[in-house]
């Protein structure tokens, strides 16, 4: 073969081998590129890539101010990589060590998450600023700190149960962070983190951009002051009768908005695992108990509403005992004759049951219900119970007579404000409404709420009435004296009832809930106030328990609304009210009036510079009575100086 020749096939057998080298490059490109890429893309990125999961930055909880209740802050978590500390030869039990001297978590819990074969861990979710300042000062490789939200209260206590809490991975567990989670939640962050060629995490900024959403805010009906006011005089009120518990509700009755519900004990929602699961629990309302006489103002509207008796009827009160079937009705007194009001003055079971035996069984019932016993209320939190109302088809006998005056149902402290706020609005029954509007991280609106009227319970001018008959209660001969308020007329109701014994039966000796409920003004009603006290052992008539507390909260609330006192302001010491020793046994002898059981309880406060504001002398129906200085002085020394002095005095501010 000339060599002309042989260098052609050379030629063109390296073309067919060039051609085939390139053929069979193109189709394995095509194979990786085309066929496996994804695959192949997804095994190279587990190489150098790893998503973590991150709690969601929830939106914010405000009050019908915009005050911040609930927000999410940023903090730093401690994270490990346990196949780079086992590649760099770290003893993974020294390191544990180094990590439980600074972080709360024993070391042989860290120890065991650094001995995985995996590329992270979280060691401790959440920490300090000075822990996370001491993790970085370690300089561990394979150890390293990451930025998440964390859900913070900053008014620590104040509006717990309502507000709830949510983890440390951003869910809520009670509350409207529970109830409202999935609008407040945002979306779940799967964050991706680089690792470099040693194995060390590297989170990418740029890649952070692209987290999770942040959820949206939720405005509250709640008023701020009017929130810290009923906290701070529920505590009060259980601490001066060593109660068991208390829940108060206040809401605008012309709205059926809620601007407070305290609960006592209560607890920090930054630390909610420091407190027994009890004080958790919104008492206002999940728990349910018999109401007792704050029930009669429903019975006689409903009596009145359909023409079973008239406003001005007057009632045979048999003398403080009437026989039922094979049971005693009794009364606190021995009323002989009642009207229709007085029989809510003075508060008599004997006048409630012949008033409830006038509607009848189906009649008293139906009031009932119009006025929402035995359904929930439709409130925006977790965990309401509706109470107990059985139908009167399955009632006995002397039903009709114990359900008129509370006993045999139940209901909850929501309910009952709710009902009693169908009274002062016209007579309409609200819904409550506590959650006003949604917003989105853009602060566009998502969703508003406006007031919702369940259903009209009495006809406006049997409100009217009524209401004209619970103002009362607070006269100076009413059950609900200690419940009045200095420059403004109050309607009201007060409520002692036997706590029934739901393993034994029947009611539970020497155990009572003591109540009140009532509005003001009551000519122009701004503020509804349930009150309800559980377990009180000093006393337990609902006015001498329940009604002070009543009071203080709606005077400083109606201060804090401007609603213009009558004489143009409210006076803070005032001379002391005769007691009647009948009404309460417990505070007969003993000298445990409501008032100076206050003196006691304020002995335990914090002693704080406190201004009370004093007129130099204070007219009484007969002459002229001194007045000590107290400007300046602690809120203790006050108390104890006015009641030395025969005062009544009250904290205010």
């Amino acid at each position: 073969m000339s060599p002309q020749r042989w260098m052609r096939v050379r030629i063109a057998f390296l073309g067919a081998l060039l051609f085939v080298g390139a053929g069979l490059v193109v189709r394995r490109g095509y194979e990786l590129q085309i066929e496996r890429g994804a695959v192949l893309a997804e095994m190279g990125e587990e190489q150098y890539l790893k998503n973590v999961r991150l709690a969601p930055k929830r939106g914010t909880i405000y009050d019908r101010e915009g005050a911040e209740l609930a927000v999410s802050v940023d903090v730093d978590s401690v994270y490990a990589n346990p196949r780079q500390l086992r590649k760099l030869g770290k003893d993974p039990h020294r390191v544990a060590a180094q990590l439980a001297s600074i972080l709360p978590i024993d070391s042989g819990r860290i120890a065991a998450r650094l001995s995985k074969d995996r590329l992270f861990v979280w060691i401790e979710r959440q920490v300090t600023p000075q822990q996370a300042a001491a993790v970085k000062a370690l300089g561990i490789e394979g150890i390293g700190l990451r930025r998440e939200a964390k859900r913070f209260y900053p008014n620590r206590h104040l509006a717990a149960h309502i507000l709830g809490f949510a983890n440390v991975d951003g869910n809520g567990i009670e509350g409207l962070e529970l109830s409202y989670d999935a609008a407040l939640r945002g979306t779940t962050s799967a964050v991706p983190a680089i690792k470099d060629n040693r194995g060390s995490i590297v989170f990418s900024s740029q890649l952070l951009d692209d987290r999770a959403s942040i959820g949206d805010s939720v405005t509250l009906s709640i008023d701020k002051t009017i929130q810290h006011i009923a906290e701070r005089e529920l505590e009060l009120g259980v601490r001066t009768f060593e109660a068991a518990a208390g829940s108060v509700v206040v809401t605008d009755p012309q709205t059926g908005e809620v601007l407070a519900i305290a609960n006592y004990p209560t607890f920090n929602p930054n630390e909610p695992s420091k407190y027994p699961a009890s004080h958790h629990r919104d008492r206002s309302v999940t728990d349910r108990y018999e109401p007792g006489s704050t029930v009669k103002p429903f019975t006689v509207a409903g009596a009145l509403a359909t023409g079973a008796v008239r406003a001005n009827q007057r009632f045979d009160c048999e003398n403080g005992a009437m026989e039922v079937a094979e049971y005693t009705i009794h009364d606190t007194h021995r009323w002989e004759e009642l009207s229709t009001g007085q029989i809510l003055a003075q508060s008599s079971n004997i006048g409630s049951a012949k008033i409830g035996f006038a509607m009848g069984r189906r009649g008293l019932f139906r009031g009932l219900r119009k006025f929402g016993f035995g359904t929930k209320t439709g409130i925006a939190l977790p965990g309401e119970t509706g109470g107990i109302l059985r139908h009167y088809k399955k009632w006995y006998d002397m039903d009709a007579a114990t359900i008129a005056f509370g006993q045999g149902m139940s209901v909850n402290t929501m309910q009952l404000a709710m009902a009693m706020g169908a009274i002062a609005n016209g007579g309409m029954l609200m819904k409550p409404l506590l959650v006003k509007r949604v917003t989105n991280p853009s602060g566009e609106l998502v969703q508003e709420f406006a007031p919702t009227a369940v259903r009209r319970a009495v006809p406006k001018w049997t409100a009217r009435v009524v209401s004209d008959m619970l103002t009362a209660v607070t006269e100076p001969d009413g059950t609900g004296a200690e419940a009045a308020m200095d420059g403004y007329l109050v309607a009201g109701k007060t409520g002692t009832a036997q706590k029934a014994d739901y393993v034994a039966g029947g009611y539970a000796e020497g155990k009572w809930i003591s109540s009140f409920v009532g509005f003001a003004p009551a000519d122009r009603p701004r503020i509804v106030i349930a009150v309800t006290i559980d377990e009180p052992l000093i006393a337990h008539y609902g006015g001498t328990v329940a009604g002070p507390v009543f009071r203080r909260i709606g005077e400083a609330a109606l201060q804090h609304l401007g609603v213009p006192a009558r004489g143009g302001g409210t006076a803070l010491v005032r001379p002391p009210k005769e007691v009647d020793r009948t009404k309460d046994p417990a505070a007969a002898g003993d000298g445990h009036t409501s008032e100076n059981l206050r003196v006691a309880a304020a002995e335990g406060l914090d002693d704080q510079p406190t201004i009370v504001k004093t007129s130099t002398l204070l007219r009484e129906r007969d002459g002229l009575l001194s007045v000590p200085d107290l400007r300046g002085v602690t809120a203790r020394k006050a108390m104890v100086l006015a009641t030395k002095s025969g005062l009544s005095a009250r904290i205010e501010g």
